[in-house]
C-alpha cells in the first residue's frame, strides 16, 4: 500500500467523479477511494466495480452522504481501520448538487441551507476528516470543485440565476484558496471544469434552451486529472485553473 498513490473522489457515482475513478483506476499502482452516497445500491457497486483496473490498482468503495456530519468520522474509520490505508495523497471533494435557476429574489433560505449543506459544508468535513491522513502524504493534495458561475469577477459573462449552487460554490473558492495559506505542505486549489456533459450539465442546459452542456466529461477528466497531477506548491496551489486555460477569476 505504501507504494501506491491513494485517492478519494467523492461523489463516484457519475459524471465527472465517475470518470475521475476510472481515469485513475486504470493507471497502475494507484488505490482508489469511491464514495457513493449509498454503498448498498449493488448497481451502482458493481458499475463502479466493473471498472478496468491497472496493475497493482484497487478500488475501494465507501458510502458518504454528504448532509451527515457523523458519517466523516466514520469514513476516517474505515480508510484507516477496515482497509489499513495510512494515508491519502489526493482527495477530490467532487461531490454536489445543482438543479435549480433561481434568482436571488426567490430563492428561499430553504434551498439555501440544502445547497450548503452539501456544496459547502460537506467539502469543510470532508478536509477536516482527511487532513490526518493528507499530513502523512509526501505531496498532499486537496482540490474542489470550482465553477465560473461563482467567479465574482466574471459575473457579466455568466448571468445564469443558480443562486443556490453558485453561492455555496463562492464557500468551496474560498475554503481551497484558504487551505493554501494556512497549510504550507498541502497543494490546495479549485478546477473550473468548464459547463459538462453530465446529467446535472445536460438538465440545466435544456432549461436555458440549450441543447447540451458544451464540455464533455472526457475532455472535464482530462483536464482535471493533468491538473491534479502536475500540481505544485508554487503554481498551482491557491489558484483557480480553468479548461479555458490559464486562472479564472475569483
Amino acid at each position: 500500500m505504501a507504494s501506491n498513490t491513494v485517492y478519494l473522489i467523492t461523489g463516484a457515482n457519475r459524471g465527472i467523479g465517475h470518470g475521475i475513478v476510472a481515469s485513475y483506476l486504470q493507471k497502475p499502482n494507484n488505490t482508489v477511494i469511491a464514495t457513493v452516497r449509498d454503498a448498498t445500491n449493488t448497481a451502482l457497486t458493481n458499475d463502479l466495480s466493473s471498472l478496468p483496473t491497472g496493475e497493482s490498482s484497487k478500488l475501494i468503495i465507501l458510502g458518504l452522504e454528504a448532509t451527515h456530519e457523523s458519517e466523516y468520522s466514520e469514513l476516517f474509520h474505515k480508510i484507516t481501520s477496515e482497509h489499513e490505508i495510512d494515508h491519502i495523497d489526493v482527495v477530490v471533494a467532487n461531490a454536489g448538487i445543482n438543479y435549480d435557476l433561481d434568482p436571488v429574489a426567490t430563492t428561499s433560505i430553504a434551498k439555501m441551507k440544502e445547497y450548503m449543506e452539501v456544496n459547502a459544508y460537506g467539502p469543510l468535513l470532508l478536509f477536516q476528516a482527511t487532513l490526518p491522513l493528507l499530513e502523512k502524504s509526501a505531496t498532499p493534495k486537496f482540490v474542489g470543485m470550482g465553477s465560473l458561475i461563482s467567479s465574482l469577477g466574471n459575473l457579466e459573462r455568466c448571468p445564469i440565476p443558480m443562486t443556490p449552487y453558485a453561492t455555496s460554490k463562492i464557500v468551496v473558492h474560498w475554503l481551497s484558496r484558504k487551505i493554501h495559506f494556512e497549510h504550507s505542505n498541502i497543494i490546495s486549489f479549485v478546477v473550473d471544469p468548464g459547463f459538462v456533459q453530465s446529467d446535472l450539465g445536460n438538465k440545466n442546459a435544456a432549461k436555458l434552451g440549450m441543447g447540451e452542456a458544451p464540455t464533455t466529461i472526457v475532455d472535464a477528466v482530462n483536464f482535471i486529472t493533468t491538473t491534479i497531477d502536475g500540481a505544485t506548491k508554487t503554481e498551482t496551489s491557491g489558484h483557480f485553473p480553468t479548461i479555458e486555460g490559464g486562472d479564472m477569476l475569483w
